[in-house]
């Protein structure tokens, strides 16, 4: 009872002064309810958690979705087996295979300007007229001195006809006075014996003779010597007049040229001076060049170029007709990562044609039998292995497949492995799809 007292004792509770209220299930304590509100909560957290880690986890087995491209966008090409001819292609221009440049040949001025770029000309066609008072002069004194030592040859000439003349005289007559003296001293020595004329006489004729024999032969190798000293005498005087000869041709041929002729049948294609302009010796005045006679100029990527050898066929596009050619140049120089090559046009050419005209070559390097080949990518080089997708048959999807190229051409490339004849693939540029192994065409 006691303890009955006391648990009633302590259930009581005590209201404040006025507060009535009757005594409910709701005012007793339930503290096991809280704990299963809490259990409750962490059992749902808990659930939640583990729901979250089941979705991530089948999220992250499950296979990125496949890109899709539309079929219209992209080049698909069969592979195929046969022949495939290696072509190299390349821009250039039409060039004359006859060009001049015609240069002053000395210091002079523009006087007149006769023909214009652009002109049909032929070789005695005066293109521009220079002038020059000093290469005038110079002609008019080398023209002086050439007359000077003309006249100076043919005096010379009758000054020594004149001495060879009397050297002649001189001669004759001392052989003249030879033979007489001779006569009589064979007519002295006749009268001598039979006593009819002196000692004396005889001895005196005798010494006559001999002194005019001397003199005599001396004469004539006077004479001689006259007539042998001509020619050498003549022949330096000729060399000086020669000299002086060609002095003179060459002012003149000098001044003649400041009249600047075009030296062949051809165009005028560039004339590079104006009128009172000072040209130097050696300047380029005017360019000539023959416009019946052309051939092409192509540039060759020099990636392309290595296999270019002299007389491989060519055909030269001029947008208004294809002329056969053949390779007669390769320079050796790269320039700006082309090669240029020559190629001479063998066959007629089309209306139109002319210097400077873009043309497009493309040159043929060899013939390949039974290959395996495909359209040339836009991506990927010759001697190397590129990823290609290739389309799944019987599907609108495309795999990547590693693909081994071999020789290349303009258009065409071969295939070493990684494809077969009739496999598709895609030759346009993939670069965006680098990330996936799979797309979907639709």
């Amino acid at each position: 009872m006691q303890r009955s007292s006391q648990a009633k004792a302590e259930n009581t509770i005590v209201r404040p002064a006025g507060f009535t209220s009757t005594a409910s299930a709701m005012d007793v304590p339930r503290p096991d309810v809280a704990r299963k509100k809490k259990k409750k909560r962490l059992m749902m957290i808990g659930g939640g958690l583990l729901a979250l880690l089941v979705v991530t986890f089948g999220l992250s087995r499950l296979k990125p979705a496949v890109p899709t491209l539309d079929r219209s966008t992209v080049w698909i090409d069969t592979v195929k087996r046969g022949p495939m001819v290696r072509q190299v292609r390349g821009l250039g221009t039409l060039v004359p295979e006859e060009i001049r440049w015609i240069a002053a040949t000395t210091d002079a001025r523009v006087d007149k300007i006769v023909v214009r770029p652009g002109a049909h000309v032929e070789p005695d066609t005066v293109l521009v007229e220079l002038t020059s008072p000093e290469v005038e002069q110079a002609a008019h004194d080398a023209e002086s001195q050439y007359t000077a030592a003309e006249a100076e040859l043919t005096t010379l000439k009758a000054t020594l006809q004149r001495e060879l003349l009397e050297q002649e005289a001189n001669a004759a007559k001392v052989h003249s006075e030879f033979q007489q003296a001779k006569m009589e001293d064979e007519t002295n020595d006749n009268l001598a014996k039979n006593g009819l004329v002196a000692d004396l006489v005889r001895k005196t004729s005798k010494i006559k003779a001999q002194d005019l024999a001397a003199r005599d032969e001396i004469e004539q190798k006077r004479l001689e010597f006259a007539r042998n000293n001509i020619e050498p005498q003549i022949a330096a005087k000729q060399a000086a007049v020669d000299q002086a000869k060609a002095n003179a041709a060459l002012k003149k041929e000098q001044m003649e040229q400041l009249k600047v002729r075009a030296g062949f049948t051809g165009v005028l294609q560039q004339l590079p001076v104006d009128v009172g302009q000072q040209v130097k010796a050696g300047t380029n005045i005017a360019r000539v060049a023959d416009p019946t006679k052309l051939k092409a100029q192509v540039k060759i990527a020099e990636t392309q170029a290595k296999d270019i050898q002299m007389n491989q066929k060519a055909s030269i596009d001029t947008r208004n007709g294809v002329v056969d050619g053949h390779v007669i140049r390769v320079d050796p120089a790269v320039e700006q990562g082309t090669v240029t090559v020559d190629v001479a046009l063998d066959g007629q050419l089309p209306k139109g044609a002319r210097p400077d005209l873009s043309v497009d070559g493309t040159i043929e390097l060899e013939r390949l039998d039974n290959v395996v080949y495909v359209g040339r990518p836009a991506f990927g080089q010759e001697n190397n292995t590129v990823g290609m997708f290739k389309l799944l048959p019987n599907s609108s999807e495309a795999v990547r497949t590693p693909v081994k190229l071999g020789r290349s051409s303009v258009n065409t490339i071969e295939i070493v492995s990684g494809l077969q004849p009739g496999d598709q693939v895609i030759l346009s540029d993939t670069s965006s799809m680098d990330a996936h192994d799979r797309i979907r065409l639709n």
